[in-house]
Formats: C-alpha cells, structure tokens, sequence
C-alpha cells in the first residue's frame, strides 16, 4: 500500500478511480469489446467510450458493477444545449450511467457566465437520478480566474463532477489544477483528472491533491506497472 501526502492508495484503491477511456476516432467495436474486458479483469470504476458505443458497452459490462460514461459536446463544448441534452438523454436510454460533458468554454471566455450556467443546468435537468455529470472545463485553454469561475458555476448548476480535460486540448491534468478545483468546489463534488495520467505515481499524486477519479487511456499500464 503506497501513502502520497496522507493518501493511502492500495493497487485496487488506484484501479477504482480510473475510468478506463477509449475515445479515438478510429476505434472499433473490438476495440470496445477489448476495453470492458480489461475494466472487468482489472477492476476500474467505467469504461468512457463515445457516445456511439454505449449499446455495445453496456450489453459488455451489465452486471459486472463497471459504470459506462459517454461524452456530450465532445471535444469543443461548442454545440447547442438542445444538442447536449439530446445526446445525453440518448445516452442514458443506452446504458450510459455517467455523463462528461465539454463546458462552453467560448462563453465563459467571453464573460456570458449565465450561458455557461443554463448549459450545464439543463444537462444536470436531463440526467437527474439517471446518470452523474462531469464537466470537462479543458483547463488548458483557462486563466486560473476562469477555472475558479467555471467550478463555481458548475457547482452552483448542480453537476456532481469537474473534470480538468478532454484529452484533445492543450495540456492536461496537473496537481495544481486539481488541487485548485478541490479548494473551489469543496468536499461536496468530484474532481476528475484526465489528460496525460499515465503512471500510477502520477494517480497518487492528483489523488493527495483532490482528485476522486481518474481518466486515462492507461489504466492497464498503471495498475499493472507495465
């Protein structure tokens, strides 16, 4: 068991943070068959998969205990919320349990922070007691003032997750993000760190900082040490 400023983390603590994510384009049905083995084998919390492979992962995972997280607005955040609650709603109706949605990172930009807020509130409308939201607020493209503003908003709109990134944008997830966005948000909602976490050193780190979950394309690496 390995302790990280105060945070003990045994090998299966690590493995139930991480969503185990598969979010390229060219990916196949194998590919996604391939990647809810691996969470079943190795234990993590979800598989996140785009929102075209949520059937097949669900009909993979029922009844395993692994969760299936989409995404919604992926990667830009810049659809319509008419768009954002619909694809979420569909989601939820395949089996999705968890959705990541991308933040209008344009309108919090800009300074329209009641746009930022109607979006995410009408996503957390559509999904309340059928799936958690997470807010990717691509940390990347932020000023720490905008990551501040973003948590606060997400909070105030009643999303249960922030989640640092998607992956696609610039940077990814640092320890002084998370920790940032814990003391922003309190003990009342997760944090997500995702982007770049590719060792389990890294996962105890962003966890002493403040994160609840973890996503990452290398999960089987991590928990494996490979």
């Amino acid at each position: 068991m390995d302790r990280t400023n105060g945070v003990f983390l045994s090998g299966r603590d690590i493995a139930r943070m991480i969503d185990h994510t598969l979010l390229k384009p060219e990916s196949t049905g194998a590919d996604i068959v391939r990647l809810c083995r691996e969470a079943k084998e190795y234990g993590f919390f979800a598989v996140c998969v785009n929102p075209c492979w949520v059937p097949l992962a669900f009909r993979e995972l029922d009844g395993s205990g692994v969760a299936v997280a989409t995404v919604v607005g992926f990667p830009l955040g810049a659809t319509s919320t008419f768009a954002k609650v619909a694809e979420a709603r569909d989601a939820i109706a395949s089996g999705a349990s968890e959705i990541d949605m991308v933040m209008n990172i344009g309108a919090l930009k800009g300074g329209d922070l009641d746009t930022v807020r109607k979006d995410i509130e009408a996503v957390v409308d559509a999904c309340r007691g059928r799936a958690l939201v997470k807010v990717i607020l691509e940390t990347g493209l932020l000023t720490e003032a905008e990551k501040i503003e973003a948590c606060r908003i997400c909070k105030a709109a009643g999303a249960d997750f922030v989640k640092t990134s998607t992956g696609f944008g610039p940077g990814g997830a640092t320890v002084e993000d998370v920790a940032l966005m814990r003391r922003t948000v309190g003990p009342e909602m997760g944090v997500k760190a995702s982007g770049g976490v590719r060792t389990a050193e890294a996962v105890r780190l962003l966890a002493a900082a403040g994160a609840t979950r973890i996503g990452t394309s290398s999960g089987v690496a991590i928990v494996t040490g490979a």
